[in-house]
């Protein structure tokens, strides 16, 4: 029996070499905890790629985006409405300030919030008395949702709009770079994400005294006196310094990472191009796509597998792929939350699988997996043809 092949994972750290030297030096210096050189450079470096704005560097992008939260006062009593269609991390920091998500649904270019419906749902909550305290738009998979249009209605009716970034840092929108739209905004270097620090996030804001005051609640609301004094609840939510050394070593080829993903999605794309049925999610007018994850969409009049067939098919050859995320307002956790809208997300969640999208998987990867979904795909279709000619027979 022929050994089974390397697993091709869905989206894996890539170094550039020059991480370990930044982490070396934390260790030289004995820079070990959550304060050091490679910290503030790090900060600083993200801020100069995001034309300046104040920065934060924490433990995750839920942590960055519950210090924002927070900032803004929500808590028990108040909604923040969210995209649907996302993963729960957007949705968690809600719920620890103990207050309810209004789930939004998608518009179909994108798949990220609609914005005429988060204009509908503003107008409505308007006359009820019932405003969202904030909006949190995600944008989803590396594509940005169409935000000047959501501003815009977020600005009408005093909402304050929170830009979830986390998957889409070196995507951009209207020629600007991603979190650099709304008033805060937060990004994450979780392990899959295009960089990695291993784990971390870290919020952006327009306002440096913003930062401020979420840097001392990430580091635990010490106050500026000899002895431990507290006045306020803080958080252990702050990045490391060993860890920021990884960003700083990542930062550098970030439009390297994108690049090489795009080109992915590309392969995907032109793998599969001749089969009726299967289509990459589209890049939307309003900006670049970074394909943090390429995703493609089954249409069910022509092709006969489903996402769940494929990732089975796929992990029955060592390759990780996934569902798109399944839409908030369906999971048990949230069964009592508002849902605005229709079923576009609900659609995109019964079509869309995510395909491995690492900037380090290489050719011979690519055609493994394009190999795979064709003879699953093909499978799949000569089953149908079968299951209709028998149906043929008993008429």
């Amino acid at each position: 029996m022929s050994p089974s092949p390397d697993r091709i994972h869905l989206s894996v750290p890539h170094m550039s070499g020059d991480e370990q030297r930044f982490v070396a030096e934390a260790f030289a210096t004995n820079w070990l905890s959550s304060v050091g050189p490679n910290l503030d450079a790090f900060e600083a470096a993200v801020s100069a790629r995001l034309g300046g704005l104040p920065t934060l560097a924490v433990s995750s992008g839920t942590a960055a985006l519950h210090l924002v939260l927070r900032y803004l006062g929500v808590g028990p009593g108040d909604h923040v409405a969210v995209s649907t269609l996302t993963f729960a991390a957007s949705v968690y920091p809600v719920l620890y300030l103990g207050a309810t998500p209004v789930f939004i649904d998608s518009e179909a270019i994108s798949g990220n919030i609609d914005p005429a419906l988060v204009r509908q749902y503003l107008a409505d909550a308007a006359r009820t008395g019932t405003l969202p305290k904030v909006l949190v738009a995600v944008h989803l998979y590396g594509q940005h949702c169409d935000l000047d249009a959501i501003a815009l209605a977020c600005a009408e009716y005093g909402v304050t709009l929170v830009e979830d970034a986390a998957e889409s840092l070196g995507a951009t929108y209207r020629e600007r770079e991603t979190a650099t739209t709304a008033p805060f905004s937060i990004l994450s270097f979780n392990g899959n994400k295009i960089i990695t620090t291993t784990g971390g996030g870290m919020v952006v804001a327009r306002d440096p005294r913003a930062i401020a005051r979420m840097r001392k609640w990430s580091t635990q609301s010490r106050e500026p006196a000899v002895e431990y004094l507290h006045h306020e609840v803080g958080y252990n939510y702050r990045m490391s310094n060993v860890l920021a050394g990884i960003g700083r070593g990542q930062l550098p080829v970030l439009d390297d990472r994108v690049r090489a993903r795009r080109r992915v999605a590309e392969r995907y794309a032109e793998g599969l191009a001749d089969i009726a049925g299967v289509e990459l999610q589209r890049e939307a007018p309003w900006g670049t796509h970074s394909r943090w994850l390429s995703v493609i969409f089954l249409d069910p009049a022509q092709i006969r597998a489903t996402p769940h067939d494929l990732v089975r098919a796929l992990d029955a050859q060592n390759i990780e792929a996934r569902p798109v995320w399944r839409p908030m307002h369906t999971q048990p956790l949230f069964a009592d939350a508002p849902f605005v809208g229709g079923g576009v997300s609900d659609e995109l969640f019964a079509r869309g699988v995510c395909l491995p999208s690492s900037s380090s998987l290489g050719e011979a990867g690519q055609n493994r997996v394009i190999a795979t979904l064709r003879e699953a795909l093909v499978l799949r279709a000569t089953s149908r043809v079968a299951d209709g000619a028998r149906e043929r027979v008993k008429a």
